[in-house]
């Protein structure tokens, strides 16, 4: 197990790396933090994002498909 697990700190990504999770681009996720429509941490002039609450993000956008409710 890593040190930064057995501290309980959260495995941070950067903003190309969210775009690729994602599969856009970076443009786009800079759009995305300037609505404010994902969650985001600052560290400094930073902007940085835990993973762990883009997964959960992730999971609030699913949407049911047609004909479900």
């Amino acid at each position: 197990m890593a040190d930064d697990e057995q501290l309980g700190f959260p495995e941070l990504i950067d903003i190309s790396t969210l775009a690729k999770l994602l599969g856009v681009g970076e443009r786009y996720v800079r759009r995305m933090i300037a609505e404010r429509r994902v969650p985001t941490v600052k560290v400094g002039r930073l902007v940085r994002f835990v993973l762990a609450e883009i997964r959960r993000w992730i999971e609030e956008q699913r949407r049911p498909p047609a004909g479900e409710a």
